[in-house]
């Protein structure tokens, strides 16, 4: 179900065009009370908070999406619409709307102003980006302005927290106000006729005339198909006819774009002074640089080395010091509760889980450090433009390069990232091939794998060995796979007309540090409230298979081996004891739920070069990835605190026999390289998906399609490198 947000006290929705500056005001006025939300029926997010009035107290600030009209070509753009005319489900009725306009560019942004003052909503305009306008000497009247349009205007310079305070007083005493009469801009008098006349029809029910308008004017527009869904044929020869009494040149979109920009014209005479159009500023110099096809592909590498870096590399310590505290965190009450499955739960489940959401933490707040300092400085949508060049052919855009290279580190903070896609074909496409890049999570089982069967010798010359070219292919193989499989979600599930990779490059700014924290934080806050919980439960659902049954005889069996131990010398007793506990884990596990469906599973895993040990660390590791190497030191009867660069699980994995009988060979360790570089072991991933994309049927489709991408290139590894006798040493 689709989260909605309590309604406390005056609905006002942040509306305007995208890069005004609309979410650093919505960042100022709410603070930390802001929450994200979809409305019923939708997976478009959209952020609501509370802000504190002087005279009307608590008002929900709803922060649309940006759009430069009513004329919806987005499901982004349509959210803000639905909302503004009352049309959208679980959404409150809107009391006042603050528009928000980029003082240095008052005409076009004045657009979507008109629609709105059309409504009859409350409007506050707030002029936002003052100080831009006046370094480009532009100067605006905003008494004169105000009067004119009947609303009244406060100057702001968002990112310096300027005129927040005069924006909350003007906002308060508009809500005393009665609500205004529509205002009237000077559209054809032929196309409000035909609106009043869709308006007064038996056939359809429209809340007002803004909305007939908008299903007349945008041609199979979002209005339009919803309108016509619901009344069917009839309303669509009637909205046929009406178009055709209207007798306009050219099409109705022209039309009424001439009838707003000559009631712009009118508007903006004697109130605005300066020169908008065009001309060459600093930014155009960095720009030459920036965008540039060598030197500014040469940059965007350099600072996406810097962001994959950061999130591989600089949350490490962080990372270590949060699985040492929740470590010490489950030795510590686990001394304290009685051995048994409460134990077990509390401390292999719970805390275990808890850890391992926190763990992706520092992750995801420095990703979204670094991409809000990209945002905020103007650069992020220059690196959009340089990667739509290369991406462009594969069907996705160049928005969707930093999630990309995000999920290098982590899937959970790329498919976050990809929020910034506007897009929803290329963002959901997006997000559906993100977890096939390499993660760090599936580092441990390269490294175990390639260390114990991949031989250290030089393959070109003495710089590059056959181990780290395993490990460069391991990473390319998700890399390749994501491009046929994003073009084949684009002409398929997501197929549709590419939207047109258009972008305002926003003027280049000092981020603002207030602005950024503030965003990683609820960014960070939100990963824990809600993919957290998910994770969770899996996490203590896998221990419960993993757990039970917990067979008392095999407990019974190995207190007995203790009891024979304790007639051993001091040392040698504590290392006997060590091994029948290692044993103990080891019998129990296989005989829990967990052992049983690995058994069951075996059938199906042989054709892989697996037996039924690393068919059940593979389901341990549903997860997450690197639990599989935890639970091969369990199987193993090395201990379940066994990491990757274990020299005895080295050894136990090359002894042990695998599903012929025969010690596992490289064509094995291949193919669980192959199998984990592609598979969705990942709770975290999958949650998050859930999060983002709003249902579970995409979900199933993410697991199904990489799972099955995973056994097939698996089987292919396994069953090539058998032919070309790469097993006993081959590659030696």
């Amino acid at each position: 179900m689709s989260e909605q947000l309590p309604t406390s006290g005056h609905a006002i929705a942040l509306v305007g065009n995208p890069n005004t500056g609309k979410t650093t005001l919505f960042n100022a006025l709410t603070g930390l009370s802001q929450r994200v939300g979809n409305y019923p029926g939708v997976t478009v997010q959209y952020s609501a908070g509370q802000a504190q009035l002087p005279q009307s107290g608590k008002a929900q600030i709803i922060d649309l999406p940006g759009t430069y009209s009513l004329s919806a070509s987005s499901p982004d753009e349509a959210i803000a619409v639905d909302v503004l005319l009352g049309q959208q489900e679980g959404a409150p009725p809107i009391d006042l709307v603050v528009a928000i306009a980029d003082a240095s560019n008052l005409r076009r942004h004045l657009y979507l102003l008109s629609q709105i003052l059309e409504t009859g909503h409350r409007v506050v305009l707030g002029l936002n980006m003052m100080d831009l306008a006046q370094d480009r000497d532009i100067h605006v009247d905003v008494d004169a302005l105000s009067s004119r349009l009947g609303i009244p205007i406060v100057p702001l310079t968002s990112h310096r927290g300027t005129g927040i305070d005069d924006l909350i007083h003007a906002i308060d005493a508009a809500l005393q106000r009665d609500r205004p009469e529509p205002t009237q801009t000077h559209l054809p008098k032929g196309l409000i006729a035909a609106a009043g006349e869709l308006c007064r029809g038996d056939d359809a029910s429209f809340n007002s005339s803004v909305e007939a308008l908008r299903v007349l004017v945008d041609v199979d527009g979002h209005l339009e198909r919803r309108a016509i869904a619901t009344e069917g044929q009839p309303l669509r020869l009637r909205i046929a006819e009406l178009r055709e009494t209207i007798h306009a040149d050219g099409p109705l979109s022209s039309v009424e774009s001439e009838a707003r920009y000559a009631w712009i014209a009118e508007i903006v005479a004697d109130t605005l002074r300066g020169d908008e159009t065009l001309r060459p500023r600093h930014s155009d110099r960095i720009d030459r640089v920036l965008t540039h096809r060598i030197a500014g592909l040469a940059v965007f590498l350099l600072i996406s080395a810097a962001t994959f870096q950061g999130i591989f590399t600089w949350s490490a310590p962080l990372m270590d010091a949060i699985d040492r505290l929740f470590g010490q965190l489950g030795d510590s009450v686990g001394s304290l509760i009685s051995e048994g499955p409460l134990q077990s739960l509390v401390v292999d489940g719970v805390i275990a889980g808890v850890g391992g959401v926190l763990i992706f933490l520092p992750q995801i707040a420095i990703l979204f450090l670094i991409i809000s300092l990209l945002e905020d400085c103007g650069y992020m949508a220059r690196a959009a433009m340089m990667m739509d060049r290369l991406l462009r052919f594969c069907g996705l855009s160049g928005r969707s390069f930093i999630p990309m290279l995000s999920s290098f580190a982590c899937a959970v903070p790329g498919i976050l990232a990809a929020r910034a896609i506007s897009d929803r074909r290329d963002r959901y496409v997006t997000i559906l091939v993100a977890p096939l890049m390499s993660c760090s999570a599936r580092l441990p089982v390269y490294v175990l794998f390639i260390a114990a069967f991949i031989p250290d010798r030089p393959v070109l010359g003495s710089w590059l060995g056959l181990q780290g070219l395993t490990l460069l292919a391991m990473y390319g193989v998700g890399a390749g796979v994501a491009i046929p499989v994003a073009m084949l979600l684009r002409r398929t599930l997501l197929r549709g007309e590419s939207t047109p990779f258009l972008i305002e490059l926003p003027s280049y700014k000092w981020p603002v540090p207030k602005v950024v924290l503030m965003r990683v934080y609820l960014n960070s806050r939100e990963f824990v409230v809600r993919a957290g919980s998910i994770i969770l439960a899996a996490t203590i659902i896998m221990w419960a298979l993993a757990y039970y049954p917990h067979s008392v005889e095999i407990t019974d069996e190995f207190d007995k081996r203790r009891q024979t131990a304790e007639r051993f010398p001091d040392q040698t007793r504590v290392d006997i004891l060590r091994a029948i506990d290692h044993a103990e884990s080891t019998a129990l596990l296989e005989a829990s739920y967990l052992g049983q469906a690995g058994h069951f599973i075996e059938p199906v895993v042989r054709p892989l070069g697996w037996d039924w040990q690393l068919g059940m660390a593979a389901l341990a590791s549903f997860p997450a990835r690197e639990l599989i190497i935890s639970t091969l030191g369990t199987i193993y009867s090395l201990g379940g605190d066994t990491d990757e660069t274990s020299q005895d699980l080295r050894s136990a994995l090359r002894t042990s026999p695998g599903a012929d009988g025969e010690p596992v060979d490289t064509p094995v360790a291949l193919s669980v390289m192959v199998f984990f570089a592609l598979c969705a072991q990942c709770t975290s991933t999958l949650a998050v998906i859930r999060r983002e994309m709003g249902s579970w049927g995409w979900v199933g489709l993410s697991f199904g399609y990489m799972t099955a991408l995973a056994y097939i290139g698996a089987f292919i590894v396994y069953q090539t490198a058998e032919y070309m006798g790469w097993g006993a040493g081959g590659l030696g």
